[in-house]
């Protein structure tokens, strides 16, 4: 028949929960960009999975503004990342302290 529905959930509960461990748990801000990449596709993996299971196309068209947003916010992120290396050489946000001279 195929795969069931609560094997993907399951691994979009696993992927969104690594996510979460690596923004809440490491300093390096490139990691954290890279959780959060990971917890929009944990997301985007609910949508299909639901949008298949259901037999309507609204999840995966859904699907692809998420995915507008995530290539977003990488771009963007990335390029503050660049930025803040540039000025304080470290990428650490245990040594970043944007608001003190």
């Amino acid at each position: 028949m195929g795969v069931p529905l609560s094997w993907y959930l399951t691994l979009s509960a696993v992927l969104f929960s690594i996510g979460v461990t690596g923004v809440l748990f490491r300093s390096n801000l490139i990691v954290i960009l890279m959780s959060v990449e990971l917890m929009l596709n944990a997301v985007n993996l609910t949508l299909i999975a639901f949008s298949q299971y259901m037999g309507d196309v609204s999840g995966q068209i859904l699907v692809f503004f998420v995915m507008a947003v995530a290539a977003a916010e990488a771009a963007i992120g990335l390029a503050i990342v660049i930025a803040i290396f540039r000025n304080k050489l470290t990428v650490d946000i245990n040594n970043i302290n944007l608001f003190r001279h």
